[in-house]
């Protein structure tokens, strides 16, 4: 290995990488495609492809999405997830029928026959965490009303893929229904024990790892994150569920701690995720199968929208929050690759690599940019400020004036609509509670919050 190469090239791509961050927040754009395009271009078949930093990306872009999905998970608590599991049980059904019947569809069409559709339907069934993962923090829509409900519909699929990926594995090597049905209880058994773990022993594990010293605090979440992360791998499950269910394991002021230490390892890792995407695309292979995956794109985007919509509607979200629910899910990415991966190496069909690639760059490309419609053009309330009534006549004595900062702490704080926050953890989130009956500083009180939401409503639907 080369070091001054291998050094060279990765000080040049996050130095780069961060040049492309800066554009793209002055524009008011997500980073996200700005990455991508840069993996294209110093990939296969790009401009300049690197090659000394290609173990690095490779490892990077794995921890990338081990990271954005353990802090997913730290922003909600077990009750919560086992109750919006239940609740969107339903929403699943639906998000699986909408999505992954149009891929098999068209590998049938095509004639590349039942395999190659069981292949296609999973490329087009299941959304990218780690990409809305990303979309969510960008867009400042964690503690959205809605995200419960895009987090939901992601973890269904996620725990789906546990299910998917063995059985897929055992139809393209051939493999009998006794070898299929093995390693689905495999997935099913480590899921169920992960989930249990976490719930039930969610306060032993947040004290396994709390530490006073940030620096040991540190290591002790992150290696617990990776290690269970790399084990739920090793079982045929996914590392992504693995990550998540340790970020729901944790709690309190820990859960939140974690949050801030990780926040910057998530935005490097995650950044290598994206481009290391981009790296691996041949932008040769994409024009002889760019029309098919333009029209499944179309199609699959809308059933992603339709989907996220009557989730949200279900849930009791209001109109626009439904329509966030629905754009955020648009994009696919890792696992619809990684789905491609394995029938491409088990030579199913030739052409579904480059459908599948061609496929999600168009979605995780124009997904992003979808996300951001229903914040243009929001209408913004003007702000009422009450005038505090001045006697007029009464004699002024010197202990009597006021400077500035007196009278404006005098006047009451102008309220809009665009300042009423949608929070989802404000009453049973883990982090920055207050006592029963409280509301913490900074917070919204439930009356509040409902005065916003109906006023909300009435703007929708106006």
């Amino acid at each position: 290995m080369d070091t001054a190469a291998l050094l060279t090239e990765i000080g040049a791509l996050l130095f780069g990488l961060a040049l492309l961050g800066r554009l793209a927040r002055r524009i008011g754009l997500t980073p996200i495609p700005l990455y991508l395009l840069a993996g294209l271009a110093f990939g296969h078949g790009g401009l300049l492809p690197l090659s000394a930093s290609q173990e690095f990306t490779e490892a990077g872009s794995e921890i990338g999405v081990v990271l954005l999905l353990v802090m997913l998970g730290l922003e909600y608590s077990p009750d919560e997830l086992v109750g919006n599991l239940k609740r969107h049980a339903p929403s699943g059904l639906i998000d699986a029928v909408f999505n992954a019947v149009p891929g098999a569809a068209l590998a049938l069409i095509l004639g590349w026959g039942p395999v190659a559709a069981v292949v296609l339907a999973g490329i087009t069934w299941v959304s990218s965490s780690g990409v809305i993962a990303k979309v969510l923090t960008d867009l400042g829509r964690l503690g959205n009303r809605e995200t419960p409900t895009v987090l939901s519909v992601l973890v269904t699929e996620d725990l789906a893929m546990a299910l998917y990926l063995p059985i897929l594995t055992a139809v393209l090597a051939g493999s009998g229904l006794l070898m299929g049905g093995l390693t689905l209880g495999i997935a099913v058994l480590t899921i169920t024990a992960v989930l249990v773990v976490a719930i039930r022993y969610g306060g032993f594990i947040s004290a396994l790892v709390s530490a006073k010293n940030a620096e040991s605090f540190l290591l002790g979440v992150l290696g617990l994150t990776l290690l269970v992360a790399g084990v739920a791998q090793g079982l045929k499950v996914s590392s992504a569920v693995g990550a998540f269910l340790v970020g729901i394991a944790l709690s309190g002021e820990v859960a939140e701690h974690a949050s801030q230490l990780l926040s910057p390892l998530r935005d490097l890792f995650a950044a290598v995720f994206f481009v290391f995407f981009g790296l691996h695309t041949d932008p040769r292979s994409i024009p002889s199968v760019l029309l098919p995956a333009v029209g499944l794109a179309v199609v699959t985007m809308g059933t992603k929208v339709a989907t996220g919509y009557i989730a949200a509607k279900r849930a009791g979200i209001a109109p626009r929050g439904r329509w966030r629910a629905g754009l955020a899910l648009t994009p696919r990415g890792e696992f619809s690759i990684v789905i491609a991966g394995l029938a491409v190496a088990a030579g199913i069909e030739k052409q579904i690599g480059p459908l599948a690639t061609a496929y999600v760059m168009i979605t995780v490309v124009v997904g992003p940019l979808l996300a951001r419609l229903t914040d243009i053009g929001r209408p913004r309330r003007r702000a009422k400020v009450v005038a505090t009534p001045v006697p007029v006549g009464a004699p002024i004595e010197v202990d009597d004036l006021i400077g500035p900062e007196e009278q404006a702490a005098m006047l009451p704080e102008p309220r809009t609509e665009s300042d009423a926050p949608e929070p989802h953890r404000a009453a049973t989130g883990r982090a920055g509670a207050g006592p029963p009956g409280e509301t913490p500083t900074g917070e919204t009180s439930a009356d509040e919050t409902a005065e916003f939401d109906e006023a909300a409503e009435r703007d929708d639907v106006h």
